[in-house]
């Protein structure tokens, strides 16, 4: 991205890169892309490397190429690592991509429905457009995927809420399902659900997986979309792990 710093001319480029797997040399392929970067545009370059794993690790912010006699280079990056960052921090934020970005953050599996929850009060409270809204979802839903006993006691504390701020929950909800589940009455019941959340998160990550992979075998998009929830959402977290077909077809086949 190409922008200016504040009572400064010139442009200044900003580089964010998103790792989602443990790397040995990330930090050596940051001052590359740095160096190619600054080799096109000779000017100032901001990297960013945002770590999206579930596992918590310290992963370094700096490359150095040393001699006994002198150091030659010690280059330096931002890092911002999702899962050592507490969701709740971020539920008063008005900005639509910390509001996406919940469904990586550190969070505990008793929290999941309470997560879903504030994630949808927020997009409540920006009254996004619709385009917006279901790009927003879409990528949250394909990180935190309930199973259904979660999805009741969801449905349970959207009755708790306010009436108002309820309703436009449920008209997220059920446009992002694509009439996944039917609208019940607003005194805290919503009545019976009907299948497609589980086809809507498989059709999702069968375009990721074919965007990354470029094909997948008709056998294995069959396997992926007869998948339950819960599978679907531990193939979800797998996704950028899997380097081949092959790793893909033994996860499905666990």
């Amino acid at each position: 991205m190409e922008t200016r710093l504040k009572g400064e001319s010139g442009i200044v480029l900003v580089h964010v890169e998103n790792q989602a797997s443990a790397e040995k040399d990330f930090a050596e392929r940051m001052f590359i892309y740095f160096s190619r970067l600054y080799q096109k545009h000779r000017c100032r370059v901001v990297p960013i490397a945002i770590f999206t794993y579930p596992e918590k690790r310290n992963e370094p912010d700096r490359f150095k190429l040393l001699f006994p006699f002198m150091p030659v280079l010690d280059f330096h990056f931002l890092t911002l690592e999702l899962n050592k960052h507490k969701w709740q921090d971020y539920i008063q934020s008005n900005n639509p991509v910390a509001a996406a970005l919940l469904s990586k953050m550190g969070y505990q599996k008793k929290e999941r429905v309470q997560v879903k929850l504030e994630f949808l009060r927020m997009l409540v409270r920006m009254e996004l457009d619709p385009a917006r809204m279901t790009l927003l979802t879409g990528f949250f839903e394909t990180y935190l995927i309930l199973n259904e006993e979660e999805e009741r006691k969801l449905e349970e504390e959207i009755g708790k809420v306010d009436e108002k701020e309820a309703k436009r929950m449920i008209e997220i909800t059920t446009s992002w399902e694509e009439k996944g589940r039917v609208k019940g009455r607003m005194e805290g019941r919503m009545e019976g659900r009907v299948e497609g959340k589980a086809e809507g998160q498989a059709s999702l990550l069968l375009r990721q997986l074919k965007k990354k992979f470029g094909y997948l075998p008709v056998e294995m998009e069959n396997r992926v979309m007869s998948m339950p929830v819960e599978k679907l959402q531990e193939l979800a977290e797998a996704i950028f792990d899997l380097e081949t077909i092959d790793d893909v077809n033994s996860f499905i086949s666990k």
